[in-house]
């Protein structure tokens, strides 16, 4: 066996991590699929199909397959990941990879088993699934097979995922579907209503990114945006502040703290006890906005420390899950395990 095609998957709401054992991250591409509607046809994957998104005509759509960290699309999900798996592959295309898949806490037995039928479908030779918040921990350099309790907050595009991890497996955990999407969706609503101004998602992003922030008077920036007046129907640029970007992401932000409020609320006194000493990792691209860290040690009284590489930590994480395979394999979801629920 060639160990270097085993690879670990981040199959995320806004984008695809591949991890390949012994190399590390080798892909970080967007959830995009551009596609004629007519005929079907796949123009683009992943980064040329998110340059599509917003700017297509009308025969072609540029989709995201997966929303809210769950399979959306599965033909087009299927695709993608042919396209991701062989591009990692390359040369050792014959050699059909093991593969372990990163899902959201809370999915479905039926949402599990899209998934790893859409992974085997893609042509590796063995899959598996491992929770998020776990493949985080691991990613973020904690010893979760200690008898000790870890708590992890793993934000992506599509699902907040809060867990507290002891001896390798979840001891609670509970999955709200809010994530960097979410916070996007709000800002944009929120300047549609309040400055009669529609933008595109990309530009919401970019404004969540540059001069958001989740946790009063952190930062104080602006930043020129554009989009198209509801009034006249014409092009407009407005300057957009902090203020306004902390207003909008309210709602998601509360719905975040509440999950981690609850968790904590049900998690047994003595690994309570190990949480107010390790303190929270924060992970996954949406945990990136800025003062989320302070707004959750505030909230909770419990010290929040962002991982040192918040997007890669679930990706390195079912990496070092694929070295780990022999201690964790009975607590993860294999294709034989899934079809026999």
């Amino acid at each position: 066996m060639n160990l270097a095609t085993d690879m670990g998957i981040d199959l995320g709401t806004a984008s695809v991590l591949v991890h390949l054992r012994g190399k590390g991250i080798v892909l970080h591409e967007p959830s995009v699929v551009a596609i004629e509607q007519q005929t079907k046809q796949v123009l683009a994957v992943g980064e040329a199909a998110q340059q599509m998104l917003g700017r297509t005509p009308g025969n072609i759509i540029a989709t995201r397959p997966l929303r809210e960290g769950v399979i959306a699309d599965f033909d087009i999900t299927e695709v993608m990941l042919r396209h991701f798996i062989g591009k990692v592959c390359d040369r050792r295309r014959l050699l059909r990879p093991r593969v372990i898949v990163c899902i959201p806490a809370a999915t479905t037995t039926v949402e599990q088993k899209a998934v790893v039928e859409a992974v085997m479908r893609a042509g590796v030779r063995d899959a598996f699934l491992i929770e998020e918040p776990r493949a985080a921990a691991l990613g973020a350099g904690l010893d979760i097979f200690q008898p000790s309790g870890h708590m992890v907050i793993d934000i992506g595009g599509g699902t907040t995922d809060v867990a507290v991890i002891s001896l390798g497996e979840t001891v609670v955990t509970e999955s709200v579907r809010v994530g960097g999407d979410k916070f996007d969706e709000a800002i944009a609503r929120y300047i549609k209503k309040e400055f009669n101004l529609l933008i595109g998602e990309r530009t919401a992003e970019a404004l969540k990114i540059e001069v958001g922030t989740a946790f009063k008077n952190n930062r104080h920036k602006e930043m020129e945006i554009r989009g198209r007046d509801m009034v006249s129907g014409l092009p407009r640029s407005f300057m957009a502040h902090t203020e306004h970007v902390l207003e909008a992401v309210q709602e998601p932000l509360e719905s975040v703290v509440e999950c981690v409020r609850h968790v904590l609320e049900v998690t047994p006194p003595e690994l309570s006890g190990d949480i107010i000493d390790h303190g929270i990792v924060l992970t996954g691209g949406g945990a990136m906005i800025d003062g989320l860290d302070k707004l959750i040690t505030a909230e909770t009284g419990v010290n929040v420390y962002l991982a040192d590489d918040p997007i890669g930590s679930v990706a390195i994480g079912t990496g070092i899950a694929l070295e780990q395979l022999e201690k964790i394999n009975h607590t993860l979801i294999s294709p034989r395990r899934a079809s026999n629920q």
